[in-house]
């Protein structure tokens, strides 16, 4: 394949198409028999996940099927892994060698020894024994292998540190701060292979059960042809305003984001069309790759379909992926207006021109763009109410009456696009560029929406699992693949059914290919990854790097962020999205919320989670290993390191809007009410807007210096206005620790009392602290308060004692890390109630001014240059 380190210009479509099989499904394509049994084995795979998920599966699969599902899933991926994906650079790609052959058979095998041995490990009492262990060592390093191939060295690498550090850490040249006893490789093995704490821990569990369902559902929508639709209604409604290819860019790849879980796939979908457009306009190759690459990037941040590493939150941080989602939501979607407005600016201060010869006012555009998305949402929400009709008044028939219906529509939105022409492909390099028109276009694809609305529709109003949801999305699809070709054919008269039935039955085994090679990777990170959480849980190495960390930030919460974010791009470098996520979860989350803590301010997990998430994206942005920034460098022609560069500069918001949700949660929509959720949406979206101006240095007119400045401070008082006002007026008042049962009783109900407790550590006996948050939900007696929250209090020597919380009471989990037995006793250190403050809301007053001065100034020097106001 070319090389296009160095811009040697736009790989060819057969090439592009190589990059991206080779990334995301492997290099290796070999035909006649073997070819077919490999598809055969990736339909079987999909097949079975599909059952797996679908309501009927406990009826239909054998019981230790179902239980053994992360063994079956860890046995499909590393068979296709080694038949897909070459050892070396040089091995054969047209055939699969004997070797593979044997790794692969023997790698199935040792995955599935949990499933054919399951009775004698249950009688060993779940741990391996003799024997086990060669068998789980020998399946350990087959996964490392296929782990090197499919993802990269630094994967496997990384895993391989970790175990080694199980079995040498208590080695003399093991730092003193990290050494611990070490493990048997027997009590290692049984721990990384045989029970659920390794390789089929949680991470491989989430890969079985959700992800697959919706990487396979991406894949059977694309093959339906919903990307090429996204596209061109993208390019019709943006397409004719200035810089208008990368906005059109920016809105189908959020589109298309919804449908593809690779950052890879994306760029070369949307971007073989988008950066030549882009680049005719007066982007260049550089600048045109890296808007396709931070726009397709931030497809894995965008609900309702989120990257892989979202279903990981649902686990880890013990919540719904209905709230997931919902605390997504907003930063997503202002980090894509975001987005929308560099690419105005850049095409502003460079003068580009338009293309085709349509015009149509901007605030039109903005206007229909907006009534579309929120009919779209309502349309999603409102679907309930029908819903809820139909199940009121036919209980019993209810389900097959929806399902009709459900028919019903799908047959009107497809005889509707029947009667236009479907969509091609345009070509990008035609001298003659025309734009679609969206009034002429939308009714060929308004179809694909259904399983979009299907999807939604189970996941946030019937609130069923990720996997039952993505299974009832997916089961449709089956039906559109299968019947959109023979019955547009049949609306048309044209007389090609049978024809048109076989190419369907074809796109659907194409799209179940398709979704088991995407995630061949996914499941081999996802077990190799289980190695690291699993030497976490070994080991114990997390507290230490806790410890570590702690020291060297030095108890300062924003430093601490400021490491975890940079350890997430220095692992981004060679991890990818989801493995970073796992590896960065593990080790750091908890140690930031309890930093947190020991700071006074309280950061939910979620926001934490979140925070690596959004690091851990930028894994295919970064270079030198961005395999995002590679590709749209292949298809631009341009430099990929430049390309890279540029999408990280594009992608600063990605970068700050973490550490503003971090310190402001109602970004997350926690804990806000709908008129709350309205206000931050608003000034959010001003905030980023200002920033992104700020940082383009680029507002009105070119921005000087000061003013690039005052813009990137008005942004922060937009977003962070308790940061002034608690300033002005401290939003708590100090209560000596006695009194603080009569504190509690004159709080007010809502409202939060903050009490900071130390005492020694539990485990290394050293003195530590954290912070309390009693929410009073009623107001009432202090005495009755306290004792509501467990906390037992009494004074002594002037100093005021808490005694171990009872079991079961709010703040047991949090108090378990103290030694509440030894000399030192655990004392309430002071106590901060709450005191009245203007509402923060009044900073953006002097901000809104401001960014009104910065404006006049702008205006006032274009009207000088002769600029038109």
């Amino acid at each position: 394949m070319t090389d296009n380190t160095g811009g040697k210009g736009p790989l060819s479509e057969s090439e592009l198409q190589e990059l991206v099989s080779s990334t995301d499904g492997g290099a290796r394509n070999p035909v006649g028999a073997v070819g077919l049994f490999l598809a055969v084995v990736a339909v079987v795979w999909s097949l079975f996940q599909v059952l797996l998920a679908s309501p009927v599966s406990n009826y239909i699969l054998p019981g230790d099927l179902i239980n053994n599902s992360r063994q079956i899933h860890l046995a499909f991926a590393i068979f296709l892994a080694f038949m897909a994906y070459p050892m070396f650079k040089t091995s054969p790609r047209s055939y699969v060698p004997v070797y593979d052959w044997v790794l692969a058979l023997a790698g199935t095998f040792i995955s599935l020894y949990g499933y054919f041995f399951y009775q004698k490990i249950v009688d060993n009492g779940g741990l391996a024994d003799h024997t086990d262990k060669w068998f789980a060592l020998a399946g350990l390093i087959i996964l490392f292998e296929g782990a090197r191939r499919a993802l990269g060295p630094a994967m496997a690498i990384i895993a391989t540190i970790f175990l080694a550090y199980v079995f040498f850490g208590a080695s003399a040249w093991i730092p003193e701060v990290i050494r611990w006893k070490g493990a048997s490789l027997q009590k290692a093995m049984s721990h990384m292979w045989i029970t659920s704490e390794g390789v089929f821990g949680i991470a491989l569990g989430v890969s079985t059960k959700f992800v697959f369902l919706f990487v396979l559902f991406g894949a059977l929508l694309d093959k339906a042809g919903a990307g090429n639709y996204f596209i061109k209604m993208a390019f019709g409604a943006l397409g004719h305003l200035r810089g208008g290819p990368a906005k059109a860019a920016v809105v189908g790849s959020a589109a298309t984001g919804l449908i593809s879980g690779s950052s890879i796939a994306n760029v070369v979908t949307t971007g073989t069309f988008t950066i030549p457009l882009m680049k005719r306009v007066g982007f260049s190759s550089e600048k045109g790759g890296a808007v396709e690459v931070a726009s397709s990037v931030n497809g894995q941040i965008m609900p309702p379909v989120m990257g892989a590493a979202a279903f990981l939150m649902v686990e880890y941080v013990g919540i719904s992926y209905v709230e997931v989602i919902t605390h997504a939501f907003l930063p997503a979607t202002i980090s894509y207006i975001a987005l929308v407005y560099i690419v105005h600016l850049e095409a502003v201060k460079n003068n580009m021109p338009t293309l085709g010869d349509r015009v149509v006012s901007l605030g039109r555009t903005i206007v229909g763009m907006a009534v579309f998305f929120a009919g779209f949402a309502l349309l999603c929400y409102g679907v309930q109410y029908p819903v809820g009709w139909i199940v009121s008044l036919f209980a019993e028939g209810s389900g097959a009456i929806l399902s009709a219906l459900l028919v019903l529509a799908y047959v009107a939105l497809l005889w509707l696009a029947a009667g236009v022409p479907d969509l091609e492909p345009d070509d990008p390099e035609a001298e003659d560029v025309r734009l679609p028109v969206v009034g002429e276009i939308y009714k060929a694809g308004l179809y694909f929406l259904l399983p979009i609305i299907v999807l939604v529709y189970f996941l946030m109003i019937e609130q069923k699992s990720p996997g039952l949801s993505a299974f009832w999305a997916t089961a449709l699809l089956f039906v559109i693949l299968l019947t959109q070709r023979p019955l547009k054919a049949m609306f048309r008269g044209e007389g090609t059914a049978g024809n048109a039935s076989r190419e369907g039955l074809l796109d659907l085994v194409q799209g179940l290919i398709a979704g088991a090679s995407n995630m061949i990777g996914i499941g081999l990170a996802t077990a190799t990854a289980g190695v690291i959480v699993g030497t976490v849980t070994l080991t114990g190495v997390g507290q230490v790097m806790a410890n570590l960390v702690e020291f060297l930030s030095g108890g300062n919460l924003i430093l601490m962020l400021v490491m975890v974010g940079l350890l997430s791009l220095i692992l981004g470098m060679g991890l990818p999205t989801t493995a970073n996520y796992i590896v960065v979860s593990s080790l750091m989350a908890g140690v930031v919320v309890e930093l947190g803590a020991q700071s006074g301010l309280i950061v939910p997990l979620i926001a934490v989670h979140l925070f690596v998430f959004y690091f851990g994206i930028m894994a295919d942005v970064t270079p030198p290993v961005g395999l995002a920034s590679f590709a749209a460098a292949a298809v631009s022609g341009g430099d990929a390191i430049r390309t890279g560069f540029t999408a990280f500069f594009y992608s600063l918001r990605t970068v700050a809007l973490p550490f503003v949700f971090i310190f402001n949660t109602n970004l997350l929509l926690i804990d806000v009410t709908w008129v709350q959720g309205i206000i931050t949406f608003v000034v959010a979206t001003i905030a980023i807007l200002v920033f992104t101006a700020g940082t383009m240095g680029w507002f009105l007119t070119k921005s000087r210096i000061y003013e690039s400045v005052a813009l990137v401070l008005i942004a922060f008082a937009l977003f962070r206005p308790d940061f002034f006002m608690d300033r002005i007026q401290p939003p708590f008042q100090m209560v000596e620790p006695a009194q603080l049962g009569q504190a509690l009783g004159s709080t007010g109900a809502g409202q939060d009392l903050r009490v900071v407790v130390s005492g020694p550590d539990f485990i290394t006996g050293e003195p530590k602290d954290t912070t309390l948050v009693l929410t009073v939900a009623e107001e009432g007696d202090g005495a009755a308060l306290l004792e509501s929250f467990g906390l037992s209090l009494m004074e002594e020597d002037g100093k005021v004692l808490l005694e171990e919380p009872m079991f079961g009471t709010p703040f047991s989990d949090t108090m378990q890390g103290f030694d509440f037995y030894g000399d030192t006793p655990v004392v309430i250190d002071s106590v901060k109630a709450p005191s009245k403050q203007m509402p923060q809301e009044l900073i953006f007053i002097p901000a809104l001014v401001l960014l009104g001065l910065v404006a006049l100034m702008q205006r006032a020097r274009m009207t000088k240059q002769g600029v038109p106001a």
